[in-house]
Parts: C-alpha cells; sequence; structure tokens
C-alpha cells in the first residue's frame, strides 16, 4: 500500500544538490522521528533506529527514491508520539546506506538535502507519513559588509574552539574556509556544536540565512566562553595536581568548576555553619581569631584530605565546648543546708565550708572556685559528698577518677599532630557537663602515678592554682580555657603521697572515721532505705531493727566507714528478698537476736580486747589509710647476751622507736629495780602481730617501753588502757598525729582509758562531746607516768627511795 502510495506522488520541488544535480522531493514522504538529535542540511549523520514504524518507513523510502523525512521529537520519552509532540519543521535526507544490526535494530547513514515544514501527518497502523512543503534556501542576496564580517567571524570562532579543545574534524574547517552562503555557515556552525535540541531547533527553522548565522554565532560564542572556562579550570587542577593520582585531579577539577559555577558543597555548607557558630559565639579575642583561621583553613583543603578531618573534629570541639554558659548557683543558704543534711549525717566542717562558699558568693559574684581536698579513710563519703554538694549549689558535677593515671597528656590533652589526638580528661568533662561551672571531683589524687610520660600531678598545678586556671591551656585546643568559675574537689586517702607544690594549692578537710552513734545514724537515714528499695523491697515486707543495726557495727563489720556495713545490710536484704519470691508476703524483722541467724556467728577482728592481763604485752593504737586500729605489742626476753631483736615488718623509724625505748630502760635500771646482768644474760624480743603488713612510725615509742618495762619488772600491763607517743632517750613524750582516728579506734575495740601525749590535748576539740565522756584521757609529759599508768601495780623504785634518805 505504501509502495503504490509512493509510485503516484508527484514531484513538488526540484533542487540543486552540492554538485549541481537536480533533485525531485515528492510531495508526500515517509517520516522518520528522531528522538536526540536534529539534522541539518548537507549533514551527514549515522542513525540507529530501532521502532518499528521508523523501520518500515526507512524501507517504505529505500524501495521508491531513498528520501525521509527526518524530523526531531519534542520528548524524547514518548514512545508512541502524535502530531503535537514532533517539531513543524525537519529535514529532508537521502538515505544513503542501510544496515540491519544482530540486535533487530537497524543503522543508516543519511544526508540532509532541504528544509520541510510538515503540512499534515499521517499515522497509519505500521509507520508514519507527511506531506511536506519544501523550504529551500532564498537566492543569493547581495553581501553587505556586516555580512561578511559575521562570516569571518564565525570562521575565527570555529578556529579558536579547535584550538581550546573542542572536536572539529579538519574538514570542517576547510569547508568552513570555503563556504561563502551564509545560510550554509550557519547549519555547518550548528551541526558541529553540541547543543540542545531546542536550542538547534529553533536554528533550523530560521528561513534567512544572515539572521540564521547571526544565531549560530551567538550559540559558538558562548561554546567559546565555555570552553576559555574549562581550559583555565583544567590549568588550575593540573596546577594544583601536583604528583598526585588521576582521581584526585578529578576531584579538583570538580572543585574547581563548582567554585566557578557559584554551587556549593557539603563542605562549604559546614563552613557557613562553622561562621555562623562563629558570630553568636562569646569568646575572647585570641580564641575567635584563632577559631576565624582554622575556618579559613578549611575552606581551602580538600574535602577528602586527612587534615580536613582532624580540623573538624578540632571545630566540633570547640564549639561544643561551653565558653560562655553558665548554672544559676542557688544561693538560698537555708535550702542548701537541707540539702547537704540530708544527703549527710554529720560532717559539720565540710556543711559548714559551703555554706561559707555560697555566703560570700551571695555577696559576690567574682569569687573565685575554691579548691578543695577531703582526706579520709574509705568509705567515709568522700565521693558522694561531691554529689550533693553539687545539688546543693545547683550546679552540674562530673567526676575523674585519677587513680593510677600516670600520662601527664591526661589532664592536657595531646597536639593535633597525634592520630587519634583529644583534649584532656579537664575538657572533656566540662563537655560532658555542658556548663563552665560545674563541681569538678578528681578522685584517688594520692594514687596518681608518674613514668617518661611525665608526671600528672605537676600537669595539675595549672588547673588547681586559683592565680593560673583562668587561662588554663589545654595542648589539643592551644587557647586558653577560663577555669576560675569550676568548683574542684578532690578526695585522698593519705596526704604524704601527694606532691608538696600540688597540695599547696587545695584547702585540705580531713574527713575522720564515723563513730558508732554516727554510723547508726547513717544506717538508719540513708543505707538501710537504699537497700531496701534497691532489693525490691518494702518496709511492710522487712523491718531493720536499731538494736540488730547495732550489732553488725560492733560484731560484724570494724571499720572507719560505712562500707561494709552496707554490704551486711545488702546481705539481709537478699535473704528477705530469696523468703519473698518464695511467697512469703508476711513482714520479717530482724532484731538483734534474729541477726546472727542471718549473717552467721559474728566475725572475729584484730583489735578486740584481751581477754586479761599479760607481761610484755601493751595496747596501742595506730593510725592507716583504712583509719585507726589497734595493735598489740608483744615483748619478752630470753637468755642470751643483751641482743634485741625486731619482728613484724617494722619501718626504720619503729626501729629506731624501739632501740631508744630500750636504751631509756637500760640508762634506768637501777631506778626501777632492774639488775644489771639483765642486759647481759639476757637477749630481747619485741614483735607486732600481723607481720605480713609494713608498719612504721615514731607513735609505738611508748607502747614498746611499757612492753619492755613489763617483761623487765615481771608486771602485767593493763588490757583496758590504749598508749601512744614518742619517746626520747630522755624519756620525754613528743606529740604524734591521727588522734582523732585514734580515739576512735579505741572507741571501737571497747576501750575507756587512753595515754595521751600532753602537746596532744587541744586536739581533744576534733573528738565528739559524747565520746569525750564516756572516755578517759591521760595526759603525760614522761615515761615515767606512763608505767605508773598502764602497769596493774607501781615500780618500786628502790634507787630513788636510797637517794632521798642519803
Amino acid at each position: 500500500m505504501a509502495e503504490k502510495d509512493a509510485t503516484n506522488e508527484e514531484p513538488i520541488e526540484e533542487i540543486i544538490d552540492e554538485k549541481n544535480q537536480k533533485l525531485q522531493i515528492p510531495a508526500k514522504l515517509p517520516v522518520l522521528l528522531l528522538r536526540d538529535i536534529v539534522v541539518f542540511p548537507y549533514m551527514i549523520v549515522p542513525l540507529f533506529v530501532g521502532r518499528e514504524k521508523s523501520k518500515n518507513a526507512i524501507d517504505l523510502a529505500l524501495s521508491s527514491h531513498r528520501m525521509i523525512l527526518l524530523v526531531t521529537q519534542k520528548d524524547m520519552e514518548i514512545e508512541e508520539p502524535k502530531r503535537e509532540d514532533i517539531y513543524d519543521v525537519g529535514t529532508v535526507a537521502m538515505i544513503m546506506r542501510m544496515l540491519k544490526l544482530p540486535d533487530g535494530r537497524v543503522r543508516i547513514l543519511a544526508q540532509g538535502l532541504v528544509r520541510a515544514r510538515i503540512d499534515h501527518l499521517e499515522e497509519e497502523a505500521s509507520l508514519y507519513t507527511a506531506a511536506v512543503q519544501v523550504l529551500p534556501e532564498p537566492d543569493p542576496v547581495e553581501k553587505t559588509i556586516e555580512t561578511e564580517a559575521l562570516i569571518r567571524n564565525v570562521r575565527s570562532d570555529l578556529e579558536k574552539a579547535a584550538s581550546l579543545g573542542k572536536m572539529l574534524a579538519p574538514e570542517v574547517l576547510i569547508i568552513a574556509a570555503n563556504v561563502e552562503e551564509p545560510g550554509r555557515l550557519a547549519d555547518l556552525t550548528a551541526s558541529n556544536l553540541e547543543l540542545k535540541v531546542g536550542e538547534a531547533q529553533q536554528i533550523l527553522e530560521v528561513i534567512d540565512p544572515v539572521q540564521r548565522l547571526k544565531k549560530g554565532y551567538d550559540l559558538l560564542s558562548r561554546e567559546i566562553q565555555l570552553l576559555d572556562v574549562q581550559s583555565r579550570i583544567s590549568s588550575e587542577a593540573k596546577g594544583e595536581m601536583d604528583k598526585m593520582q588521576r582521581q584526585y585531579f578529578l576531584r579538583q577539577q570538580m572543585k574547581a568548576i563548582q567554585k566557578e559555577l557559584g554551587e556549593g558543597s557539603e563542605l562549604q555548607e559546614e563552613i557557613k555553619v562553622y561562621q555562623d557558630k562563629l558570630r553568636k559565639l562569646k569568646v575572647a579575642d585570641e580564641v575567635r581569631e584563632e577559631l576565624d583561621k582554622q575556618i579559613s583553613r578549611l575552606a581551602q583543603m580538600h574535602p577528602e584530605s586527612a587534615e580536613t578531618t582532624v580540623l573538624r573534629n578540632y571545630l566540633d570541639w570547640m564549639f561544643a565546648l561551653p565558653w560562655d554558659k553558665s548554672t544559676v548557683d542557688n544561693l538560698d543558704l537555708k535550702k542548701a543546708k537541707t540539702i547537704l543534711d540530708e544527703d549527710h549525717y554529720g560532717l559539720d566542717k565540710v556543711k559548714e565550708r559551703i555554706l561559707e562558699y555560697l555566703s560570700v558568693r551571695k555577696l559576690s559574684k567574682k569569687i573565685k572556685g575554691p579548691i578543695i581536698c577531703f582526706v579520709g579513710p574509705p568509705g567515709v563519703g568522700k565521693t558522694s559528698l561531691g554529689k550533693s554538694i553539687a545539688r546543693a549549689l545547683g550546679r552540674e558535677f562530673h567526676r575523674i577518677s585519677l587513680g593510677g593515671v600516670h600520662d601527664e597528656a591526661e589532664i592536657r590533652g595531646h597536639r593535633r599532630t597525634y592520630v587519634g589526638a583529644l583534649p584532656g580528661r579537664i575538657i572533656q568533662g566540662l563537655r560532658r557537663a555542658g556548663s563552665n561551672n560545674p563541681v569538678f571531683m578528681m578522685d584517688e589524687v594520692d594514687k596518681i602515678g608518674a613514668d617518661f610520660r611525665g608526671d600528672p600531678s605537676s600537669a595539675l598545678l595549672e588547673v588547681l592554682d586559683p592565680e593560673q586556671n583562668f587561662s588554663f591551656r589545654d595542648h589539643y585546643l592551644g587557647v586558653p580555657f577560663d577555669l576560675s568559675k569550676v568548683m574542684f574537689i578532690t578526695t585522698a586517702n593519705l596526704i604524704d603521697p601527694i606532691q608538696p607544690a600540688f597540695r599547696d594549692r587545695m584547702e585540705i578537710i580531713e574527713l575522720p572515721g564515723y563513730t558508732e552513734e554516727e554510723k547508726l545514724q547513717i544506717a538508719e537515714r540513708h543505707l538501710v532505705p537504699k537497700q531496701v528499695k534497691e532489693h525490691a523491697l518494702t518496709p511492710r515486707l522487712i523491718a531493720i531493727t536499731e538494736g540488730a543495726i547495732q550489732r553488725i557495727i560492733g560484731q560484724y563489720t570494724r571499720e572507719a566507714g560505712v562500707r561494709n556495713l552496707e554490704r551486711e545490710i545488702a546481705s539481709l536484704c537478699r535473704k528477705v528478698a530469696r523468703k519473698v519470691a518464695e511467697g512469703r508476703r508476711t513482714r520479717t524483722r530482724i532484731t538483734s537476736k534474729s541477726a546472727e541467724t542471718f549473717l552467721g556467728p559474728p566475725k572475729i577482728f584484730k583489735d578486740q580486747l584481751l581477754q586479761k592481763d599479760h607481761i610484755g604485752i601493751t595496747t596501742g593504737v595506730a593510725w592507716t589509710e583504712t583509719g585507726g586500729e589497734i595493735l598489740f605489742v608483744e615483748a619478752t626476753k630470753m637468755r642470751g647476751k643483751g641482743n634485741l631483736t625486731l619482728t613484724g615488718s617494722l619501718g626504720e623509724v619503729m626501729k629506731e622507736s624501739a632501740q631508744a625505748a630500750l636504751s631509756y630502760i637500760r640508762t634506768h635500771a637501777d631506778e626501777y629495780g632492774i639488775p644489771g646482768r639483765s642486759f647481759s644474760d639476757f637477749d630481747f624480743h619485741i614483735h607486732i602481730p600481723e607481720g605480713a603488713i609494713p608498719k612504721d612510725g615514731p607513735s609505738a615509742g611508748v607502747t614498746m617501753a611499757t612492753s619492755l618495762i613489763s617483761v623487765c619488772t615481771d608486771i602485767k600491763v593493763r588490757r583496758d588502757i590504749a598508749l601512744t607517743g614518742e619517746i626520747t632517750l630522755r624519756g620525754i613524750i613528743l606529740p604524734v598525729g591521727g588522734i582523732k582516728e585514734k580515739v576512735l579506734a579505741a572507741q571501737r575495740a571497747g576501750i575507756r582509758k587512753m595515754i595521751l601525749p600532753l602537746p596532744n590535748k587541744k586536739d581533744l576539740i576534733d573528738i565528739p562531746k559524747y565520746i569525750r565522756a564516756r572516755m578517759e584521757f591521760i595526759f603525760v609529759e614522761e615515761i615515767g607516768d606512763v608505767f605508773r599508768q598502764a602497769l596493774v601495780r607501781p615500780i618500786r623504785l628502790r634507787k630513788a627511795k636510797k637517794a632521798r634518805k642519803g
């Protein structure tokens, strides 16, 4: 049917091709719809055809006059376009070659002949055909100077485009140099530019040759500009590449293109965010300058470089710190006192110090944060006291454990040149706290280590010095941070291991052990309710009487703090919880008598008193990092040559005290009625039990002298009296430390009488009044006074009596 129609067509136009041959264009032509290309006259182009209608159109053209109308679709996604989906103007082309491909497609080589407009499009079942109106080139017009200049500009720009890297075949430039018709040159130019379909169609539809050339020249000029920019971008990227891989080169090109086009990237967005944060941040000028400098550096870096990640982390840390964020202090002294009393029983000195700070803070806002050091045995509530202080002040609380820390960088941080560098613990804690005035607790400062990586306690000097910490410099930050608003609280079991310069920066507040009455109150107010709640019990299921707590304190725990007491209470709760879990719903009442049923038989402690008086065994008191303890000094004599043996892991100072005690007794042997041969015919042995535990200090001098005099005179020592004090060769009693801890240890052991050096009388002010009322304190200046009080009967001073008679 299509072939018949083609044979009946009458020629409507004759045109002359480039070989001056006359071609007849039929009035009706098969139509080949193009998706993404516009074909111009005289343009030779290969085309791949896959649609059935298009292949049928090619078959029809080949079977007749080999001519076909090439028209472009407006939307290349449409598979079955209608009349309104295609442009009106196309190009009549001659099919020069045709090849069928194995995949079913057809490849043709077509040459454009002349423009044509569709008058009527017919869509048949198998192909498209169209009645066309040929749009031949107008008759040659007289060339003006403007037209000649335009032609020269187009030729020149084509050559320039080729020099800038535009892919133009050499024959294109040769043809352009020889073409004199403006329309032909315009079509040649447009066909070799990478134009969008819409732009190319606009040129195709322009009939006037000069106007068409002007439009082509405009598009060529734009292409020249793009090529120029692309060349410049390529040069910049090559200059920055500097022996890096091709991948880096391509990324730099992309970066330069984005910069030229004004398009942002993720890095640019981050930089804008940092700049916005910096504008809102209230910091010192030095910090602001450093942040601005680092943001500028980040803007110059490649987004994928390792240094960019390091710089991002640094800026994130800087902007996350609470430079100007502070919490409002609770300046209500009554409320603060109530909170402290709720959380802790006793500890009057500590509470008074906190209330003093709040009082001054209420009057003056410029007060610097105090640096307080709580010193005391384990379990007395040093750490929990820091939390209560933060709650009373209305501040954030952060705790750092310094036990075993031996790297200075833990405090000051690492410099950013190190891989994985981070700020020190101080700056990290401030970030977590979210304010620049938290309560900062540094636990176990007496257990800080030191090695080749530095001394952390020396690094803490700047942190804890009120005259320096307003400009603390962390190595990672590199800029000062004001720590003067922070309230630092440190804890330690012992004062001695703390570096002197470090200790000098802190206000020492000692927390000695608790008395039995204080433990009872703490257990009833805090420990029992806490453990009952933690074990999912209620007061309706368990009741622990006061007598039970007292028995636990006296017979199951013997400590300065309350940690073991809490463990025993937890043990009671666990056993009751098991009964409840097994189905018991009645209340379990634990009394003094029934406590043994739950906890087993009472424990035997080393500080239990002797059952009777002995010769050569004296009760002494000592001070350790866990509080006060009683110890027994044993002495004996045996036949020998006057040697002195000391055992029990004694330190050098304690050994010297034993030598001094023996020397004093030998010097005054006649006065005390001791035969002179006793020191030549007998050896003396002093032993302090628990030999595996090291012991040292001068305060056992009086105790060892009493044991030796008891052995030499065969007079027993009172078991219910405790001694402490340092002895000299003249028999003078010198003061010692840790009086409160020693008194509490004696009180826990049931001792009601203590012998103390007279200069230590002032230390009794720290002893609770009710303990002073229950115990008898005897203050002595000479060792003779000690012997009179400690021995069960006086020593007969025979020499002294004879001297008085004479």
